[in-house]
């Protein structure tokens, strides 16, 4: 990713970071059945890293199922490092005398294509609804392996394709611009996690519908969350009010039972580190385990 889109995207989510929690309904659900996917995994972590923890919504729950595991939370905004932080709880007398951990989790703004940590320092990578504000996942793959101890496990999940199609459609011919991000193919992902020496893979996809009254409910929660267009053919000016009108018409064209939908792809995945000092880089094989199931949220 360039460094012009890279500032964009910083600077729209440390805009968004006091309110995020607000409109991060979608976010949050999806940290819970990241979690969940846990519970199928055997795993004991000595130090996790949240990579794009944003808020930290995601660290009570990895504290509570590895309460001796030291987390790391990272972020690219700075102040979205700030909410985590308040969120982050302070570790008690009582849970440091059973073996918890010593300190509260200590907070790094960097990018996660460029770790700031040691080789083979970390056992669970764990990354939700952050790593599809790239354009070139192998990147950050290959900086996840490196963390990694040999028998490290990455856990992550991004947005595929699929992520708001009624607005892309509503957006189709109105103006020439490019208005809606667009994410990478959970085939691509898996591709990427192979070429960056993962053994093992297993991606998944589901489709979560959220639902809203009116199209300015939804433009709003995605401006809460600091999903801000980053395309380079996106619109530099405000829209006209002839073309926010077809805009409308348009989205109406989706609405069902009162409601007007808007479809997230969620894409999940998991994959494990083998033997680094046997690994020949794009010369190993591996099956991909793919699944997909559709579901609404209201």
């Amino acid at each position: 990713m360039n460094s012009r889109l890279r500032q964009a995207i910083r600077r729209s989510f440390e805009q968004a970071a006091s309110g995020y929690d607000a409109s991060a309904f979608l976010q949050q659900e999806v940290c819970r059945r990241l979690d969940e996917r846990l519970d199928m995994i055997k795993l004991a972590p000595a130090r996790i890293l949240d990579a794009g923890c944003g808020t930290g919504f995601a660290l009570p729950l990895l504290d509570r199922r590895y309460p001796k595991a030291e987390l790391v939370g990272l972020d690219l905004a700075h102040a979205m490092l700030v909410e985590a932080r308040r969120r982050r709880p302070k570790p008690s007398l009582l849970g440091r005398l059973f073996g918890g951990s010593s300190a509260a989790a200590p907070m790094v703004c960097a990018d996660m294509t460029s770790l700031p940590l040691a080789a083979d320092s970390c056992d669970l990578v764990w990354s939700s609804l952050a790593m599809q504000w790239l354009d070139d996942p192998e990147t950050m793959f290959r900086e996840v392996r490196r963390v990694l101890r040999p028998g490290g496990l990455v856990l992550f999940a991004s947005l595929g394709p699929d992520t708001l199609k009624e607005l892309r459609a509503a957006f189709a011919g109105l103006d020439g611009h490019g208005h809606v991000n667009r994410f990478i193919d959970m085939h691509d992902v898996g591709d990427a996690l192979v070429h960056a020496g993962f053994a093992n893979p297993v991606m998944e996809m589901e489709h979560l519908t959220l639902t809203y009254a009116d199209l300015k409910d939804l433009l709003r929660d995605l401006k809460g969350i600091g999903a801000h267009t980053v395309l380079e053919e996106r619109r530099q000016g405000l829209m006209g009010r002839r073309e926010w009108y077809r805009l409308v018409e348009n989205y109406e064209a989706f609405r069902h039972d009162g409601r007007l939908p808007a479809t997230y792809e969620v894409v999940y995945g998991h994959a494990w580190v083998g033997d680094k000092a046997h690994w020949e880089d794009g010369r190993k094989v591996i099956q991909l385990k793919i699944e997909q199931r559709q579901m609404g949220l209201r």
